[in-house]
């Protein structure tokens, strides 16, 4: 979504982003076994007893376990990768042409648009089981495990937690103050105290004075971008001052070495933009003193060589950006026809 200066006073914008926040990933119990169960696993389950006749499943592939769809069938191509549809057999097969010897189910309805598009959402989110695993009989002791590793916390979505402990949403009448001045206020998470600050709408017009009049919600700035602005070292001196500023774009603007030298006072800076300024290697002490920084992008600065090595030493955990490198272009692969299960 695009900024929006009155974020905070448009109550159907946040009512929509509250409804989005609230969807949750496609539920499988409830939304893709149903699909599977009445179109797939019919012909794919495991081997049985049906009028007095033993039963195997079609071309050895299952639909009846977890396991099972991630270990394919005779093809030893599995029927479901999870974040990769293209590769996932089960999703090809329901896309084919009908009159293709593949497609799938080869009697009866097939997969609607929505029952096709909530498989692919399903895959795509990585193919969660919530829990489920089907029928274990005949599961391998070398099988495709289910099982999802306990989600481990990020570490800025740490950082994030941690500066908004005790910190209120700003006051209507602070943004105010901050939108009469150009800037564009919108908050980083629904519910959240904490936002993000640009002046995009009128980058020519934002100037010390137009930083100076965030002053009232300083408590709740993590993200300034000032790229482009008319700003001075005189506006980093107000930047200080924003206890929980982590990330700071200042591309194009006329900061200099004095200007960067004040931001060694900032304690939880992870992203620094200095891209085409005229800051030099006089500022390697003070950008060497923010040990919180992960990403710091000094391209076309005067920082020479040899200062670009001094921040990479000092910075150890941080990707320092000096240069435009672009990734050298990768070749197609090869051709070939399409190998399906049988």
């Amino acid at each position: 979504m695009t900024s929006h200066p009155n974020f905070f006073k448009v109550p159907a914008i946040a009512a929509l982003l509250m409804g989005a926040s609230a969807q949750g990933a496609v539920d499988f119990k409830t939304e893709i076994l149903p699909i599977l169960e009445a179109k797939c696993v019919k012909c794919h389950k495991a081997e049985h007893e049906e009028g007095g006749k033993v039963v195997k499943p079609k071309s050895e592939l299952r639909m009846d376990a977890a396991w099972a769809m991630l270990k394919g069938g005779e093809s030893k191509r599995p029927a479901l990768v999870p974040k990769d549809t293209a590769k996932s057999y089960m999703f090809e097969v329901v896309n084919l042409p009908k009159d293709d010897d593949m497609f799938m189910p080869p009697k009866g309805d097939p997969l609607t648009a929505e029952e096709t598009a909530k498989l692919k959402a399903w895959i795509e989110e990585g193919a969660d089981f919530g829990g489920w695993e089907g029928n274990l009989v005949g599961k391998p002791a070398d099988a495709p495990s289910t099982a999802k590793a306990a989600p481990k916390d990020r570490e800025h979505d740490v950082l994030y937690k941690k500066l908004s402990e005790g910190v209120q949403p700003p006051a209507q009448d602070a943004l105010k103050k901050a939108q009469a001045a150009g800037a564009q206020v919108t908050i980083l998470q629904v519910g959240g105290p904490l936002v993000r600050v640009d002046f995009l709408t009128g980058v020519s017009k934002a100037d010390d004075a137009s930083v100076a009049a965030l002053a009232p919600i300083k408590e709740n700035i993590a993200h300034l971008d000032l790229a482009r602005t008319a700003v001075t070292d005189a506006a980093l001196k107000t930047a200080t001052s924003f206890p929980r500023l982590v990330r700071l774009d200042l591309r194009k603007t006329k900061v200099t070495d004095k200007g960067v030298q004040q931001l060694a006072e900032s304690k939880n800076l992870t992203y620094l933009n200095l891209y085409g300024t005229e800051v030099t290697d006089a500022a390697i002490p003070a950008l060497s003193s923010l040990k919180t920084l992960r990403h710091l992008y000094i391209w076309e600065t005067k920082i020479t060589e040899g200062g670009v090595a001094k921040l990479k030493a000092s910075l150890p955990e941080a990707e320092v950006v000096s240069s435009a490198v672009m990734p050298a272009p990768q070749e197609a692969p090869a051709g070939g026809n399409r190998k399906r299960n049988k």
